[in-house]
């Protein structure tokens, strides 16, 4: 299982998760031996590091990174462009990279801080073609603020050419090899081109696609992948992976448990402790669905967009702009009574969301762990790294790969830079 350490209750890290505030908080979180059972079987989400301080002077600016590279870039993404990027260009080091590949890119904040502020080759591939087209308008903006800085201070010099990424629109078939994927760029000869392919939170089985490229690629020599959206994956075929986890009773995680995998746990025990009018969203959603259901049985796991303020709101109101935004009529009739009925249920509805939760962590564990033993089953070296602040970013595992071993050096990967 590689030395990835699981996080025991009381050993360093171990944290208590908040229960105090809410009425329903406190059974919610676990009085006992399951909570710490949980919490023993999953890896340790607790990075190297504490809060992070890069921001302690500003919550919103990273002072880790320069202004023209935090400029459109949320402090979430800061941190996590940042974190990764970092890891990325030691891993390209010390496997002899020439080339990084960025999957499922987005508008290419991690790869513009990876090819203009690590000074990396960069393939950037996305399949939304506006997103491609708003990331190369961001590449010209970075580049002539870059430029304008050095003007103003002649002493900071840059060494080498700056390289913009090179951006390409395509859909990764999660299913087939992508050529483009594995093309060099014109600078690097195919015949020298050692590939090393990332992707900060691909969503779905695009991460299964990335483990698939660096097992059946010669060119392909490290793997680092951050995940996200399981509830996205396909069974079979996203998961389960290794032979182990297929060979496991039981094995199977249907979408409630995926979907539930993908919530931020710490964040919400914070908004346990504190007891806010916030916590309701969790019974009107479920009174709207029970609207949903009525109204149109056939609609399943509707895709409500957030409703901002939802502690303003009354319950009836809440659910006549949920229906309107699944595509409902929002004037249907309401059984007023029943929805007040869902709504003295709240602490109740809020305990079963905490009891999901609390399993989150083992069923990501579960996922990233089939995609470990994946790779291990083949022969190649594998590590998860929590590499993120999960307070930031609560997919914060990195699955690390190379198909020759480092050793030791793995830890060396998630260390913060002085």
């Amino acid at each position: 299982m590689g030395h990835t350490p699981l996080l025991m209750a009381g050993s360093p890290g171990w944290t208590e998760p908040a229960t105090a505030g809410h009425t329903a908080a406190g059974d919610a979180w676990g009085r006992g031996s399951g909570q710490s059972t949980a919490y023993a079987l999953a890896f340790t989400r607790t990075p190297g590091f504490q809060t992070p301080s890069e921001f302690l002077e500003n919550p919103s600016q990273s002072s880790r990174l320069t202004a023209p590279f935090r400029k459109h870039v949320r402090p979430k993404k800061q941190h996590e462009i940042r974190r990764l990027g970092e890891l990325v260009k030691k891993l390209s080091d010390l496997t002899g990279c020439t080339q990084v590949v960025d999957v499922g890119s987005g508008q290419g904040h991690l790869s513009r801080f990876m090819s203009l502020g690590l000074g990396l080759m960069v393939k950037s591939i996305e399949g939304d073609q506006r997103l491609v087209e708003r990331a190369q308008r961001l590449d010209q903006e970075l580049l002539q603020a870059l430029q304008k800085e050095e003007k103003r201070n002649p002493q900071v010099v840059h060494t080498g050419p700056r390289h913009r990424p090179h951006h390409v629109v395509r859909w990764v078939d999660p299913t087939a090899l992508c050529e483009e994927l594995l093309l060099p760029l014109e600078n690097s000869p195919q015949s020298e081109a050692r590939l090393l392919l990332t992707g900060l939170h691909a969503c779905g089985d695009l991460s299964v696609a990335l483990l698939r490229h660096f097992s059946c690629c010669p060119e392909v020599a490290a793997l680092a992948s951050v995940g996200c959206c399981y509830m996205k994956l396909s069974d079979p075929g996203g998961y389960p992976l290794s032979q182990w986890v297929a060979g496991l009773p039981g094995r199977e995680l249907p979408y409630r448990l995926r979907e539930g995998a993908c919530h931020a746990l710490e964040e919400y025990a914070e908004r346990l402790q504190k007891a806010g009018p916030g916590l309701r969203t969790h019974c009107y959603r479920a009174a709207l669905e029970t609207v949903i259901r009525r109204a149109r049985p056939e609609l399943r796991r509707p895709g409500v967009q957030g409703i901002p303020r939802v502690h303003e709101l009354k319950i009836e109101e809440y659910v006549q702009r949920g229906l309107q935004r699944v595509g409902l009529d929002p004037h249907l009739p309401l059984n007023l009574a029943a929805l007040r009925a869902h709504q003295a249920q709240e602490n109740r509805v809020v305990a079963f969301f905490s009891l999901a939760l609390l399993l989150a962590p083992l069923v990501e564990t579960l996922i990233l762990l089939d995609r470990l033993l994946y790779l291990q089953e083949q022969g190649f070296h594998a590590e998860l790294l929590p590499i993120f602040s999960p307070e930031l970013s609560p997919r914060n595992l990195v699955l690390v790969a190379t198909k020759r071993p480092l050793g030791e050096t793995f830890s060396v990967l998630e260390t913060e830079d002085s």
